[in-house]
């Protein structure tokens, strides 16, 4: 779980985060959502301590990040998980070499037991018989597994996704949050999701929280979303035809 407590932050002088307070439930899929400029790239990047605010807190269990000792944040930081936009896989690494990274960086385990555990999260995420393919050689769907399955490597308590179904089509998008979803639940993992795609925010937003300019506007679920009546969430939700007749459409049969 992370709590985040009126949360201030700005750069030279301007408010970017003006207050925030919220809490990511551990085990679920906890989605940020908003307009272009409304601050999420500005929460998540707080979240994980690549910002520092100007006032209030955020907690990992309990555990306020700003009173961390240097020692204890990197321990923390060995507990996280990130999947970046666009993968950011290294490109002259193998499928397997790629997800060995950060047990080589930071596990004291014995080589075998990091590759045994490299296999096994391979296997997790469905690409069988991929271990020495080069990005280059498989498909964008299957490139964002692979950054899943280097993201969870380490069993982190927490998985940070920054625009997971950034350049997939519909189909391979839906894969992959059905993928995120079934790690964050089997692992029992606080994931946190930076999303503008309407259809994570329906399929698997759990706990769904809309920032615009800077505040949070609203918070819920993806079915507490079909009936607000907030219409800063219905005019960033409901912008397209397709969606609109979406919600008609729940609102009439419940």
């Amino acid at each position: 779980m992370i709590t985040v407590k009126n949360l201030h932050k700005g750069f030279n002088g301007v408010p970017i985060l003006k207050g925030i307070s919220t809490t990511f439930e551990q085990g679920k899929t906890n989605l940020i959502i908003g307009q272009s400029g409304s601050g999420k790239t500005v929460f998540l990047k707080s979240l994980l301590g690549l910002h520092t605010p100007e006032e209030g807190t955020i907690s990992f269990h309990d555990k306020v990040y700003g009173d961390l000792s240097k020692s204890k944040k990197r321990k923390l930081r060995v507990k996280i998980g990130m999947l970046f936009q666009g993968g950011a896989l290294f490109d002259s690494m193998t499928v397997e070499e790629n997800v060995l990274f950060p047990m080589e960086m930071f596990s004291q385990m014995s080589d075998s037991e990091k590759r045994d555990r490299a296999n096994e999260v391979i296997k997790r995420v469905a690409l069988i018989n991929s271990n020495h393919k080069f990005p280059s050689e498989i498909s964008g769907g299957m490139q964002k597994r692979v950054a899943i399955a280097r993201a969870i490597v380490m069993n982190p308590k927490y998985l940070f996704c920054d625009e997971p179904n950034s350049g997939l089509d519909p189909q391979t998008s839906i894969l992959i949050d059905n993928l995120i979803l079934e790690i964050t639940q089997e692992y029992n993992i606080t994931t946190v999701i930076n999303s503008h795609d309407m259809n994570s925010v329906m399929e698997i937003g759990q706990n769904i929280v809309f920032l615009k300019n800077g505040l949070k506007e609203w918070e819920g679920t993806n079915q507490d979303i079909f009936r607000t009546d907030n219409k800063a969430v219905t005019d960033f939700v409901y912008s397209s035809n397709l969606m609109k007749k979406v919600r008609t459409m729940y609102l009439e049969g419940n």
